[in-house]
Order: structure tokens, then sequence, then C-alpha cells
């Protein structure tokens, strides 16, 4: 907005806290962050695709101007996210699985980039020092920023190489009382760990090798180790994802022996995944197998609104195949109809999703997860739900969020 002070203009963030994670801040005194820092030429006037602009501008005498950075997000999903996150340390992404447009992306604390764009250098500094006491920083985005033990979302994965190996979601697998263990295996459920295991005819008869052979494989195909790319969107590397945003990398960790096949499995040991991730793997099921490129900007304008360029669709790979997909699809829906996330249940609408409890340490609450998709038979949006040491279950603390955001858009899409 323009001012009557030294400084001609001066931003503003009218919905500050409910978009800070993607939106960051520009300030006087400590620089920008997030979409603000990436795509700070587009935004002063600077970026060579406005250079006609401003020559037209030295011509006229007109002040030179900005363009506009156009989102993908859509206001009823961040506002439903953010809702369901008030009070917890979380993140919520939501995708359209048809395009790879992100849909939400929130994170819980939150703060007002607004204080930290003011003109007053003494206010500014008060208020960072505030953030910076605080004792879970309001500042990261945690759908991007961080990487989390999955649990039992990581199962998804699992069961993917299985359904690739022979089996069908009708098959028996047995679950042993206890996970093979040199140290705390931190999770009951076995049969994940089983299917882990090669049959006692497998030519991958030790079970470390098989996760090169089988479980390695369908994480990096999932989006572990790539580098998916597009041209105001996101990119995938061993050092997470760029351009605008960073993102922390997901990854499985070393496998060094039967105990850490067992754990790794089910999502513990040195599994790790962002929410973006999360979201991505829920999209490819939903997408008959086919991921698409994740990205944050539909569109770059002039600023006399005229766009100058757009973001296009883009398959980056097909991790699994549609027969794949669907079966489970099949799993996930009986999850959320049967399952540990009946809280995910919305009437007349076929939810399918996964629930995932990931323990930290002995005296730290665990954390909780859920993603999936909906309508089943038709998805249009596909969303991974992270609470951070809230206790509880992900079909106790999760499921109930991402129902809130998945109804929130399709209430808003007449669906």
């Amino acid at each position: 907005m323009p001012t009557d002070g030294r400084l001609k203009y001066l931003r503003q963030y009218p919905q500050g806290p409910l978009y800070a994670a993607v939106t960051g801040y520009h300030s006087l005194i400590y620089n920008n962050s997030q979409l603000e820092y990436a795509e700070n030429d587009v935004l002063s006037g600077s970026d060579g695709r406005l250079a006609l602009r401003r020559l037209a501008d030295m011509f006229t005498g007109r002040d030179p101007a900005g363009g506009d950075v156009v989102l993908t997000l859509d206001p009823a999903v961040q506002e439903a996210a953010m809702a369901g996150l008030e009070g917890v340390t979380g993140a919520v992404v939501a995708l359209d699985p048809s395009t790879g447009a992100v849909l939400g992306m929130a994170s819980t604390p939150s703060y007002d980039p607004t204080l930290l764009s003011s003109h007053d250098p003494a206010a500014i500094r008060a208020y960072w020092e505030e953030l910076e006491a605080a004792e879970i920083d309001p500042r990261r985005n945690r759908a991007i920023g961080d990487n989390y033990p999955p649990g039992s979302l990581f199962k998804v994965i699992v069961a993917a190489a299985a359904l690739e190996d022979g089996l069908t979601p009708d098959s028996v697998v047995p679950a042993p009382r206890e996970l093979p263990s040199r140290t705390a295996a931190g999770s009951s459920p076995t049969s994940a760990a089983r299917r882990a295991a090669p049959a006692g005819n497998s030519p991958h008869r030790r079970p470390h090798h098989l996760l090169q052979h089988r479980l390695r494989p369908a994480g990096d195909r999932h989006g572990r180790g790539a580098r998916p790319r597009d041209g105001r969107g996101v990119r995938h590397g061993r050092r997470g994802f760029r351009d605008p945003l960073d993102v922390a990398p997901s990854g499985v960790g070393d496998i060094v022996d039967d105990a850490a096949l067992a754990q790794t499995s089910i999502g513990q040991r040195d599994v790790r995944m962002t929410p973006l991730q999360a979201a991505m793997i829920a999209a490819t099921v939903a997408n008959d197998g086919v991921q698409m490129k994740p990205y944050l900007v539909d569109q770059v304008q002039a600023p006399d609104l005229t766009v100058i360029d757009s973001t296009e669709s883009e398959v980056w790979r097909e991790p699994i195949s549609a027969e794949v997909a669907n079966q489970l699809t099949e799993m996930m829906v009986s999850v959320v109809a049967d399952g540990s996330g009946r809280a995910a249940r919305i009437p007349g609408i076929e939810v399918a999703g996964k629930t995932g409890t990931a323990q930290v340490s002995e005296d730290v609450a665990d954390h909780t997860w859920f993603m999936g998709f909906a309508p089943a038979d038709d998805p249009q949006i596909a969303v991974a739900v992270f609470v951070a040491n809230g206790g509880g279950t992900g079909g106790e603390r999760s499921a109930p969020i991402a129902r809130q955001v998945i109804e929130a858009y399709l209430d808003g899409q007449g669906g």
C-alpha cells in the first residue's frame, strides 16, 4: 500500500498468519523468506520477463511496478487446514492429484509477516525477538521444511512392493508377535515387516538384500531420491524440493540387518518423510499410479495483469501400475470405511486413506498422520495431515483434520 513516509510503499498481508508458511515475509532488516524470496524479481519488477514493461516505464515516466505471482492455493482448503491445526504443531498439504497443483499448504504455529514488514525498525526487531524466543519456531514451514518418521504411512509403499511381487489385497500375511530386534522396534504391527521379508524360495534370502531389491526402489519411485522440476514449481533431489521453496529430503536410511529392515518397513528407525511427500504418495495412488510434478505458482502476471508465464501440469513418472494403484485404493477405502481411518468418513463420499502413528522416544508423545484422497472413484483432492507430538493415533488426531479439508474443497467444487 502507498505511504506518506520516505519509503513509498508498505508490504501488507491481509491474512498474514493464514498464508505465512508459503508467502514468508519481506523485511527491511531480515530480508525475505519463502515465496517473497523466491519470487522477489517478479514482485520487485526486475524479472527479465518484465523487461519490456520497464523500458516502457522509462519512456512514459511511469513509476516502475512489480508483477504479480498467482498461486494455486484454494482459500477454502487453506482455511480448513489452519482451522484443523489450531492449537497443535503440525502441517497439512493438499494436492490436485491429476495436475500436481498445491491446493493447500498449512503449518502451525504460524506468525504475522505484516509485523516483520513494517517501516518501524524497533517494532520489527521486537517481533523478531518474540519469534526467536518461541519454544516452537513459527517461521518454519513444517509442510516442507522438516521430515518426520511416517509410521504406518510407509506401509503403503511396502504394500505396493508386495502387490508388485504377486500378493493381492486378499492375501493373508502372517504377523508374528514381535519384530526381529537388535534395538527397540518402535511399533507393534508386524505384518508389514513380514511382507518386507522374502519367502523361503526367494532369490533374495537375506532380508536386508530384499530392501535393496524391493522396498528401497519402491521408495525411490515414490519420490525419495529423484529430481522433479517444473518451471515455476518444485524440484526434488537428495537435497529436497527447490524452486521456488526449499524442501527437506525424504529418505529411508541404511538397512544393516533384519531388525533394521523390520523397523524400516513400519516407517520407523531412519525413515523420514515430509507432509508434502506423503500427499504426493496419496496423489499418485489416486491418479492411477501416475505422479505429477507438484507446483505452487499458477501464473506470473505483469503489472497490467496480463499473463507472462503460466505453469502447465506435467507428468513426473509412473512409480506404480494402474492395477497396483487400484488395489491400493481398495485397501485404503477399507481403512476409512471399517478401519483406523473412520474419522475421515464423509457421508455420501467414499474416502480412501491411511493412518499413521510414529513413536519418537519413550518420554515424548507420538506423531500422528493421515493421508488419503476423495472421492475414491473420481479423485479430486489428495491430502496429508501431520500432527507433531500430539499423542493418540492418526485416526484420532489427524484423520478428522483431513476430513475437514476434503469437505471444504469438495463443497467448493459442488461435490
